[in-house]
């Protein structure tokens, strides 16, 4: 392999994870400023969602470069092909980044249902699995993101319960119907960010080892 080869799949790489970086700090932000009602930070959101959206554009334009100039095979053609389904996950998952941010305005004077609905927890795990999916493609990590493929349950089953407390507590009190229904729409999207983070993780396992575990389950384990 010649050496420019190697610069352009060490530059798509590390572009990948600069861009799993800035997603991590927009959900970081999202999170926090939902949690907080803090309109400032969904600016920051905003502003970061560019960078990101910049990011999907260079790796676009190097994967067709890559394709275009030379004939990858065997694990640098895996990593090509990786390297376009996680670009195009972490710029879904920049833009439910942005849509979680677009609650916080509706949700600024529900602090208390914020809270009580412990969406941060929720959150967390979400976040964790993006973090961890990042870091089993920096190390060739197949079983951290086998585990991930299987916590992407937890946050299924986490949604399903606050979704339940959200809705119980707008039979109770019917004034709190409008900010109930921008909770349960910020639950499902951090469910989405879980799912995203899941299919990450499968595009390491195929990365690493060169199988298919989607919609595999028994794979997983």
């Amino acid at each position: 392999m010649h050496r420019h080869f190697e610069d352009l799949l060490e530059s798509l790489r590390a572009n990948l994870i600069k861009m799993g970086s800035l997603v991590d700090e927009q959900l970081e932000l999202a999170f926090q400023a939902l949690h907080d009602g803090d309109i400032e930070a969904t600016k920051r959101v905003f502003e970061t969602e560019k960078k990101v959206n910049n990011f999907d554009n260079l790796l676009d334009q190097q994967v067709d470069e890559i394709m275009a100039l030379e004939q990858p095979v065997a694990a640098d053609l895996r990593l090509v092909l990786s390297a376009i389904k996680m670009n195009h996950e972490l710029e879904r998952i920049g833009d439910v980044a942005v849509n979680i941010a677009q609650r916080v305005e509706p949700l600024k004077n529900y602090h208390e249902l914020v809270r009580k609905t412990a969406i941060l927890e929720m959150g967390d795990v979400a976040r964790r699995m993006v973090h961890d999916s990042l870091d089993a493609f920096i190390h060739g990590d197949a079983e951290l993101a086998r585990r991930i493929c299987r916590e992407d349950d937890i946050v299924d089953e986490m949604n399903r319960q606050k979704f339940r407390f959200v809705i119980n507590e707008m039979k109770q009190n019917p004034e709190i119907i409008e900010p109930g229904a921008h909770l349960i729409v910020a639950l499902k999207h951090i469910e989405r960010i879980a799912d995203h983070a899941t299919n990450i993780a499968e595009d390491v396992v195929f990365l690493v080892d060169a199988k298919v575990i989607k919609h595999h389950a028994a794979d997983k384990g």
